[in-house]
This record gives structure tokens, C-alpha cells and sequence, in this order.
């Protein structure tokens, strides 16, 4: 199965302000925390595995809350998305405002297409994130009036 996250990141890019980085990432650690230092907003995408339903869709705050061990793989460099988040938050280089959104996954696949309700979750996820970045930029706008 491709991944989740930049199946997002393709439909995201172009439809958000200009200030706003839509970026795909491989997943190595020191490369995320790179990223995320000096932001004053991140949101994350990426497949998950819980024991829930092919699709559904979790949203987490990890600006306050941790994510959960174990629910997102480890990637080829024996940490995965919570332990770089976890990182961040050691070293003080997490965002004030940081969201993670994991689409539940089935297949893993090498090369196995977006099964439909992962796809739809992609198309959810992508109309979600519009509406709080948008919402977040507007919210910014109307400090400085």
C-alpha cells in the first residue's frame, strides 16, 4: 500500500495559502525533528495500525497528549513516528501547536494500491486538514487587524 501521508500531501499541495508548506517525508528521525524545530505549526500524516477499522481515521494533539506505542511502525531506522514526536518534545523542538492525523492501514504492501476505504480516509483527511489550517490561518489574520 503507498503511503498514506503523502497520498495527502499530493492532494493538499497547491490548495493552500502560499505560506504554508505541503511536504512529503521519508520518516528519518533527526530529519523530522529538523523540520519541525523553529514551527509554530505541524500537522503529520501518517498510516497507523490499532486494531481498528481499514480507514478509520484518528486525529491526536501531541502538543498535549503522547501517541500511542506501538500504533505507528518503526521505519528503517528503528524509530518510528511517536518516538520522533517524543523526541522533539525532549529536546523542546516540538510545535505549540502539533497534530497528527493515522489512517488506519490493512496491507502494507510494497507496490499494492490505496485500498478504497483508505483512499477515502486520504480524501477526509486532506478536507479536514484544509479546514483547520485555514481556520487556523484566519484566526492569525484577524489578531493582526
Amino acid at each position: 500500500m503507498p503511503p498514506s501521508g503523502p497520498a495527502v500531501a499530493r492532494l493538499l499541495r497547491g490548495t493552500l495559502p502560499g505560506d504554508v508548506e505541503v511536504a512529503e517525508h521519508g520518516g528519518e528521525t533527526t530529519a523530522l525533528i529538523g523540520r519541525l524545530d523553529g514551527v509554530d505549526a505541524a500537522y503529520l500524516v501518517d498510516a497507523c495500525v490499532s486494531g481498528a477499522t481499514v480507514g478509520t481515521v484518528h486525529r491526536f494533539d501531541v502538543a498535549i497528549t503522547t501517541l500511542p506505542q506501538g500504533m505507528f511502525g518503526l521505519s528503517s531506522h528503528s524509530f518510528g513516528l511517536a518516538e520522533a514526536v517524543e523526541l522533539a518534545r525532549a529536546l523542546g523542538q516540538l510545535p505549540r501547536r502539533c497534530i497528527v492525523y493515522a489512517i488506519e492501514g490493512g496491507t502494507f504492501d510494497a507496490g499494492e494500491p490505496l485500498s478504497p476505504s483508505v483512499q477515502a480516509a486520504v480524501v477526509d483527511v486532506t478536507r479536514r486538514l484544509r479546514a483547520e489550517i485555514m481556520g487556523e490561518d484566519h484566526r492569525e489574520e484577524r489578531r493582526r487587524a
